[in-house]
């Protein structure tokens, strides 16, 4: 039997969602129903897992607890420490010492062991995941760094904490609000690789820290997560060198080098997260007197939009944005996956729902009628 090939499933739909939807034409992603910018500018982190976990945006007594049981997770055991400071210490690169940890949360999470469709356990799952995946993200920088872990704050919000275990200093109002709205925009993107990932190892009804762990397997690979710190070394090379970024860039063209942070395989136009990354970059540098990351970013974008058609993907503000709050650069996929964890839980969620294997097949262009010859006679 022979079929039309579709190489990389583009164009392929195989399943129903009602997550999130992406209008490549018209540079539009929302929310179960919401669009990016309102959810963005106006709804916390975890208010938008709320939504995508729940079909709902909550009522302040449910933001309230859903809040505090997602702080009331984020502590992680002595042994999850111990696998942190032996990664840390060997060198092991950021997404792979992740990847390492979020696997290993399992052993210790009481409802490790739950069938897939029990609901309080997977909300409870859910929560822990989410939760302890950004403490231990920090823990591990600290650690490499020659630095004890801070302990979580309860009190802080989700991306607050995250800010304050890093620096071990609480951030102030306007990095954590722009940090938030970088989680918020982060949070889920369709049927993109890692969260196909995801679903196909929930399909086999693995649990949810084993399909959480092959999104961020998937995640670590170039064509998918780390385009945003490729975009920040360009920029760095750029200042080093004290040369224009557009020449710099028009060079790199004829050399056949990729631009990083532009193109998507699905916007045909500029990524709407790429707009408001944009104005936060521009905000920042502002704050701290000093914009040339983002002009050079802006004449980077203007340049390639006029030669070669194309637009600056959420990747490509993210690294400025993040540069400017003082990241670590090999730390920023590792923090798309601390975002993006809602989105793929969301995912497995509505996986289980209605779970079928999945299953597709491959086009066999292989011999028919090979002979076979005996061991000894070959």
């Amino acid at each position: 039997m022979s079929t039309e090939l579709q190489r990389g499933l583009e164009g392929v739909v195989v399943a129903e969602s009602d997550l999130s939807d992406i209008d490549g034409d018209a540079g539009e992603l929302i929310y179960r129903g919401y669009a990016i910018e309102e959810l963005a500018r106006e709804a916390s982190y975890e208010e938008t897992l709320y939504l995508l976990w729940h079909d709902e945006l909550p009522t302040e007594t449910e933001l309230a607890e859903f809040s505090r049981q997602m702080a009331a997770a984020r502590e992680l055991d002595d042994g999850v420490l111990d696998i942190i400071r032996e990664l840390a210490t060997s060198g092991e690169e950021p997404m792979a010492a992740l990847r390492t940890i979020t696997s290993a949360l399992s052993a210790d999470d009481p409802d490790a062991d739950a069938e897939f469709n029990d609901t309080e356990a997977n909300n409870r799952k859910s929560r822990r995941i989410t939760a302890k995946m950004p403490t231990a993200l920090a823990a591990y920088n600290r650690l490499r760094n020659g630095n004890e872990p801070v302990a979580p704050r309860r009190e802080l919000s989700h991306a607050a904490n995250f800010l304050y275990m890093l620096n071990n200093e609480e951030p102030d109002d306007v990095l954590a609000e722009t940090f938030d709205m970088a989680l918020v925009l982060h949070a889920d993107h369709g049927l993109n690789a890692s969260t196909f990932a995801a679903m196909v190892t929930a399909s086999t009804l693995a649990d949810l820290h084993s399909a959480v762990t092959s999104a961020i397997g998937t995640l670590s690979g170039s064509l998918h997560g780390g385009a945003n710190a490729d975009v920040m070394r360009m920029l760095q090379a750029i200042d080093d060198d004290e040369l224009d970024p557009v020449p710099w860039v028009k060079d790199a063209i004829d050399r056949g080098e990729r631009i990083a942070g532009f193109g998507h395989r699905v916007y045909n136009v500029k990524d709407p997260r790429a707009k408001i990354l944009g104005e936060k970059s521009e905000a920042l540098g502002e704050a701290a007197g000093d914009t040339k990351w983002y002009e050079m970013s802006v004449a980077i974008e203007e340049y390639i939009n006029e030669s070669k058609g194309l637009a600056p993907n959420v990747d490509f503000y993210s690294a400025t944005t993040y540069y400017q709050m003082g990241i670590p650069i090999d730390l920023y996929t590792p923090i798309f996956a601390i975002a993006r964890s809602g989105g793929w839980i969301a995912h497995v969620l509505e996986q289980w729902e209605d779970n079928r294997l999945i299953r597709p097949r491959a086009q066999y262009t292989g011999d028919r009628d090979a002979e076979f010859v005996p061991l000894d006679e070959r």
